[in-house]
């Protein structure tokens, strides 16, 4: 309650009245799936003006619902929201490297003709392909008509994803994409190397010939459009992505960053070298890229990376692709450690977490080394027997204190 004043009678009634509006505002916001059928409908004609058939339209939208927790993940990033080391060691580890090089050895022919037209190195290829869908294995489950569609009629971005709708229908009716082949993530991404539908549009190629555009069944077409994509964004085959430095002690970050892009004399002249301690050469501009901080890896990228970037706007993103890439061609791990005490899990490392956990007691689903939310609750219940910050993260000592405590 609320005294004369406007003041909360006390903390605990304060609670409660926050709980009780945030409930309230809650029911107020929660979609109505009644909105959703008059919503179709009236998207038909926006469709239509977009290229769609009026026809095609119709039968493709027969029998759509919405799906309403596709509106959940609107505001979740793992590129934005987990931290580096974690991010990176789930991406780039000895198992993807390994599938990646197998991979290059398989697609040896296509991946040559791929760069011969493109100019755009196997091993950057091949790296989106492992990150975007782990080599074809994991293309994301939600039919793309359902997840769009619902975008289109509920919570923010809706001009947005109308667009990734209309165009998903344009795939499907032009016959490049069946529809039942038409999974993907939730926000509308799919194939080899998850497109969105309006990228396809603009960028897909038919590169085994068969006269259709289909980043599902056909791998040359996935890896020639990836190619297409980095070409157009502004990949240079003469030129790296970057590579990592070594910052002088005492170094100041003030000038760091993707986009503040300084000649490499710039930055030799304030004491960066490479990692080896050899000093830089060669012309170029570079921008000082510091994911975890002036203590953690430090790169100087070029325009190859904001090519990369352009292809999912994270950073952490670019970064990902651009060191597995170097792993697929015999690099190493990066040179510099993490500044944390608490390093980031191998997807081998996170089934062999989950494998104790399920010995624990604990109903997890499936040991497939993804933390998702059953996983996440377990590992708050074993912190807290263990007397370790609860947090749901699984690093180094979580693993370690299962280990050892079995």
């Amino acid at each position: 309650m609320i005294d004369v004043r406007g003041r909360l009678k006390s903390p605990l009634q304060g609670v409660a009245l926050a709980l009780l509006l945030a409930s309230a505002a809650h029911a107020a916001d929660a979609p109505d799936p009644a909105r959703f059928a008059p919503c179709v409908a009236e998207l038909k004609a926006a469709a239509v003006a977009r290229g769609v058939s009026p026809a095609g339209y119709e039968q493709l939208t027969a029998g759509l619902a919405p799906d309403l927790k596709v509106l959940d993940f609107l505001d979740y990033q793992p590129e934005f929201r987990t931290p580096i080391w974690d991010y990176l060691s789930g991406l780039v580890d000895d198992e993807r490297v390994a599938d990646g090089q197998a991979m290059l050895k398989t697609w040896r022919d296509t991946l040559a003709a791929v760069a011969a037209r493109y100019r755009v190195d196997p091993a950057t290829v091949v790296a989106v392909w492992g990150v975007e869908s782990n080599f074809g294995r994991n293309f994301g489950s939600r039919p793309l008509l359902t997840s769009l569609s619902t975008l289109s009629c509920y919570g923010r971005r809706q001009a947005y994803f109308r667009g990734e709708f209309f165009d998903a229908l344009k795939i499907v009716d032009a016959g490049d994409v069946k529809r039942e082949q038409l999974t993907g993530s939730w926000a509308g991404a799919f194939g080899h190397t998850q497109f969105m539908p309006s990228t396809f549009l603009r960028l897909a190629v038919d590169f085994d010939g068969d006269g259709r555009r289909d980043l599902v069944g056909s791998v040359p077409d996935a890896l020639a459009s990836t190619a297409n994509f980095l070409k157009k964004a502004g990949w240079r085959d003469d030129e790296v992505w970057g590579f990592e430095v070594r910052l002088p002690a005492g170094f100041d970050a003030s000038g760091a960053g993707r986009r503040n892009k300084q000649p490499l004399a710039t930055w030799s002249a304030r004491g960066l070298t490479r990692i080896d301690g050899s000093p830089l050469a060669g012309e170029g501009n570079a921008g000082l890229l510091l994911p975890a901080g002036a203590k953690g890896p430090a790169f100087l990228v070029f325009r190859n990376f904001d090519a990369i970037y352009g292809y999912n706007a994270a950073e952490s993103y670019a970064l990902a692709i651009a060191h597995l890439a170097d792993r697929l061609r015999g690099g190493g791990p990066f040179a510099t450690p993490w500044p944390t005490d608490d390093a980031g899990l191998s997807r081998a490392e996170r089934r062999e977490v989950q494998t104790l956990l399920v010995a624990r007691g604990h109903a997890i689903g499936s040991v497939d080394g993804m933390l998702g939310d059953a996983s996440r609750a377990a590992i708050r219940v074993e912190q807290q027997r263990l007397g370790h910050a609860v947090d749901g993260r699984a690093g180094q000592k979580l693993l370690r204190a299962l280990k050892e405590n079995r």
